[in-house]
């Protein structure tokens, strides 16, 4: 047995900068960052030679020449041999940590055999510490250009036990280099990974697909199917990238890949037409889920209680609590009529004409003629815990937390013993009394919790943690925390990112990098959320600096992408201090990083214009800001690149118009005022006459009045006059207002 090596230390002078900083919050607090394991983007090196076809391709090996490697092995075959053997005995009797003590121990690389199956052993046990040890191997034999050693198996397990963890970029790149490398996958390991992938956050989705499409495309090179019988797309593939295509409302990629599913021999099953649920709640067309619960019936697919779930949350999802409690209500009274219930709770839904095409092939039955008589359920469906809970998520949504505890006393009494409140109901429950801030009632859900005999989870804690940080009680939050670990549920990266936040809300940074160093001590690795949390807590205390650090803290980190939200939440540090040069050497970096600005940066950096007393470079954003919104066009973008369209349009909001209207009012800019109110009333924008009235009366009443003022210093101001004039006029003001000042400043 062997102990978890602790990882590298971070640099000293990270350290000491860091601290230096800090040093202000907290004497006691220490600050310490906790370096990343390495992501190895390209896991097989050039060095291996071209990959030959055998019967078995997802296990090509590579030739190799052991000159190849980087170190010197000065060890005797004999020796090498007594360890390999010594190596193979344990990983056949599944002593793991021996084994990979005797890994560690050993002055040699062990052969392909023993190196495959310790990484197989090691992704089984899907740990964070054993995944750790994973990556470590394979970082070595890249290392050594040894990476042809590692079978087909070993990296398929390697990559679905990241992607379980939640390192799913890391899972991706293994799969990816196989590609590159001759490997196949198996399916198994490759549609585990694509299913992660649907359903993580940022460009996930946009991801599995990729990824689909690069295995399938590497699948039809080979001519004969038998070669990559194993490596071919299964129904469960497919379902995980249409699930993608679901997420990111893909309806023409969708219907491509449904379409594609016979090619394969892979026949849509239930969950294909639950996700089918899922696009259509995601694009809006409510009229269609009937049809497909119809389509459902019609081929005879079999039932699972998740379709009618589905339906129920996707109504709750369109506001229509009315059609949910219909379908739990028929389902109550045994009915089978279920497809002609919605069709009559819908009959007033217009289809969406533009979506229809795809559609119509996806659901061929929603042309049938009107007098088509819908099929009925093939059995009754009781409703059980899941579809009670589901309805009371609907009643929570709608705030009627009344309904919810009643309905929850009403599972409580329940003869059906499946249909007696589960952990998810509880959680509901808690979740609705800390939404409007009833913490004692939702301490006294969870006695009751205890007292039934279900078991609170980490969801249940988290949400607790939630609400008092929302009532800023971080005591009891504590509290909960201790009381969570102490009842043997370990917290996670959304525990701490919550009590982060909630000392965000209190104004203490040092106890938000305290929570934060507390999380990485205990293994967990940060999210995104984690950072950019941490960020917003050091800006708001006026710290950029050490918010500064933090963001070069996630750039290091293989585990997440650094995105406009964080770029924002370190522009905004600066900004609230007004350090115009920082804020805009920022916004440059990030362009040139192919990550652009949108209403949150500009507004940040008007702000920030406007706090520094520079008005002269507010006319460079509206500049900039006309642009992006195609009022005007970069001549010199276009001819180099042939189009302006890369840059995403940008549609401003009040905040960031106001804050440069009234820069340049300030400033006596009547003319850029002018284009910016103008700007405002056709986005529908009301701008705020009566404010830009009162700082035209306070700061410019007399700026044309001086009777002192040379003839050549009065030429000059002309145009602006009548700028100014032209500005009165928007006002509402009229332009006699100060006409006999000005008439006796020009008899002078």
């Amino acid at each position: 047995m062997i102990a978890k090596p602790p990882p590298p230390p971070p640099s000293s002078s990270t350290i000491s900068t860091l601290s230096h900083h800090h040093h202000t919050l907290n004497s006691t607090t220490s600050l310490h960052w906790v370096s990343h394991p390495q992501s190895s983007v390209k896991l097989f090196t050039s060095t291996s030679s071209t990959n030959t076809t055998t019967a078995n391709p997802s296990r090509v090996k590579a030739a190799t020449n052991s000159s190849t490697s980087l170190t010197t092995d000065t060890t005797t075959k004999p020796h090498r041999d007594s360890y390999d053997e010594t190596l193979l005995n344990l990983l056949r009797q599944r002593k793991t940590e021996d084994a990979w003590l005797v890994y560690t121990q050993s002055p040699h690389l062990p052969n392909p055999t023993c190196l495959s199956r310790l990484v197989c052993q090691l992704s089984y046990q899907n740990t964070p510490s054993a995944l750790t040890r994973a990556q470590s191997i394979i970082q070595r034999l890249r290392h050594e250009r040894q990476l042809h050693r590692l079978d087909a198996n070993s990296l398929g397990l390697l990559a679905v036990a990241a992607a379980k963890s939640g390192d799913t970029l890391y899972a991706n790149s293994i799969l990816k280099s196989m590609l590159r490398s001759g490997y196949l996958p198996h399916v198994k390991a490759w549609s585990a990974v694509v299913s992660r992938l649907a359903a993580s956050g940022d460009d996930g989705p946009k991801e599995a697909i990729k990824l689909f499409r690069s295995v399938t495309r590497t699948i039809r090179k080979f001519p004969e199917r038998t070669m990559v019988m194993n490596s071919r797309p299964d129904t469960a593939a497919y379902n995980a990238v249409l699930n993608a295509c679901a997420n990111l409302g893909w309806t023409d990629k969708f219907l491509q890949l449904f379409e594609e599913m016979p090619e394969n021999k892979c026949e849509p099953d239930i969950l294909t037409y639950n996700v089918m649920i899922k696009l259509c709640a995601r694009i809006e067309r409510k009229d269609l889920l009937v049809f497909v619960l119809e389509r459902i019936l019609e081929k005879e697919i079999p039932l699972c209680m998740t379709t009618l779930q589905s339906l129920v949350a996707s109504y709750i999802g369109f506001g229509d609590l009315e059609a949910a409690e219909n379908i739990v209500q028929a389902m109550r009274e045994g009915r089978q009529d279920l497809c002609k219930i919605l069709r009559d709770c819908n009959s007033d839904e217009f289809p969406n004409e533009n979506e229809n095409e795809v559609f119509e092939k996806l659901l061929p039955n929603m042309n049938y003629p009107t007098d088509y008589e819908p099929p009925l359920l093939p059995k009754v469906y009781p409703p059980n815990t899941r579809m009670y809970t589901t309805l009371m998520k609907g009643y929570m949504k709608a705030g009627w937390i009344q309904g919810t505890v009643g309905m929850l006393d009403a599972m409580r009494s329940q003869d059906d013993t499946a249909s007696h409140p589960d952990h998810v109901t509880y959680t509901t429950v808690i979740s609705a009394l800390v939404n409007v801030g009833a913490m004692e009632k939702a301490r006294q859900v969870l006695a009751d919790m205890t007292e039934d005999g279900v078991q609170a989870n980490r969801i249940t804690y988290n949400i607790l943690l939630k609400g008092y940080c929302q009532q800023l009680q971080l005591d009891k939050a504590r509290d909960a925390l201790k009381e969570m670990v102490d009842s043997g549920i370990q917290p996670d990266a959304v525990s701490y990112n919550t009590l982060i936040d909630g000392c965000i809300l209190v104004d203490d940074s040092a106890g938000a990098l305290a929570f934060f160093n507390e999380m990485r001590a205990r293994g967990i690795a940060p999210t995104k959320i984690s950072y950019t949390t941490l960020m917003k807590a050091f800006s708001v205390s006026g710290q950029p600096k050490l918010a500064n650090d933090v963001f070069d803290e996630m750039e290091k980190d293989p585990r997440v992408k650094v995105d406009l939200v964080a770029w924002n939440m370190l522009i905004e540090g600066y900004s609230r201090l007004g350090m115009l040069d920082p804020v805009k050497e920022m916004i440059e970096r990030m362009k040139k990083k192919g990550v652009y600005p949108d209403v949150a940066t500009y507004g940040s950096l008007a702000s920030c214009i406007a706090l520094a007393r520079k008005p002269g470079e507010a006319l460079l954003l509206w500049n900039e800001i006309k642009e992006r919104c195609g009022l005007i066009t970069d001549e010199s973008k276009v001819s180099k690149t042939g189009s302006s369209s890369s840059v995403p349009i940008l549609k401003p909001d009040e905040g960031l118009l106001d804050t440069l209207a009234d820069i340049c009012v300030r400033a006596a800019f009547f003319k850029k005022a002018l284009e910016i109110v103008a700007f405002m009333e056709e986005l529908g924008i009301a701008p705020n006459k009566t404010k830009y009235t009162r700082i035209y009366i306070e700061m410019h009443s007399r700026m044309f009045t001086s009777k002192h003022a040379s003839r050549a210093r009065q030429d000059r101001r002309i145009e602006r006059k009548r700028s100014a004039e032209a500005f009165k006029f928007w006002l509402g003001l009229p332009n006699s207002y100060y006409g006999s000042d000005i008439e006796i400043a020009s008899s002078k």
